[in-house]
């Protein structure tokens, strides 16, 4: 009966480290997609401040200024 707890209690130390790792793992993806985030928003921000306000405030289709073979 001790055996059969102390398998079973092997079995239980190993998923939960498993469980471990891969939380840990989805932690670094997640941290990684916040940073690319941020970046993405700081781009978004530059380039907010490089576009005159009259652009901004004009909605366009980019399809409209592609050549016709598009």
């Amino acid at each position: 009966m001790t055996n059969l707890i102390e398998e079973r209690l092997t079995e239980l130390e190993v998923k939960a480290s498993f469980a471990e790792d891969l939380l840990d793992k989805l932690d670094q993806i997640i941290i990684r997609q916040q940073d690319q985030i941020d970046r993405l928003e700081r781009e978004v921000q530059w380039l907010r401040q490089q576009t005159p306000q009259e652009d901004i405030a004009t909605p366009r289709n980019l399809r409209d200024e592609l050549p016709p073979h598009y």
